[in-house]
């Protein structure tokens, strides 16, 4: 995670390029997703849940979050540049694979590369 630290951290342009949200419960925050839209295509930039929460739904939330927000930004697609150990979650979720990337921490890793057409 450490090499990817940059990469993963909100800055306070996320916040005013993209739409971001929080997902909070009685013990805190719980997770967050973020959505950005640019000529490119509607990307999922961040979805993370904490792990002590992981399979109470959360992210499933988010996700919904993320794909009502490509909607609303007129996206006919959300594309999600995942984390390996990510991709079952994505798949459950309705992504279709559309081959990878590089990396944009780690040298010589991919990541699969996902499209939930909306």
């Amino acid at each position: 995670m450490a090499s990817c630290r940059e990469e993963l951290t909100l800055t306070a342009a996320d916040l005013t390029e993209a739409q971001v949200v929080a997902a909070e419960d009685r013990n805190g925050l719980a997770g967050i997703a973020q959505v950005s839209n640019d000529p490119t295509g509607c990307y999922l930039e961040k979805l993370f849940v904490d792990t002590d929460r992981i399979g109470q739904g959360i992210g499933k939330q988010l996700y919904d979050w993320s794909l009502a927000t490509a909607r609303d930004f007129g996206a006919k697609a959300l594309i999600v540049e995942a984390d390996p150990d990510a991709a079952p979650f994505y798949e459950r979720m309705g992504c279709e694979r559309d081959g990878q990337v590089k990396s944009g921490s780690v040298p010589g890793r991919v990541l699969p590369r996902y499209v939930h057409i909306l």
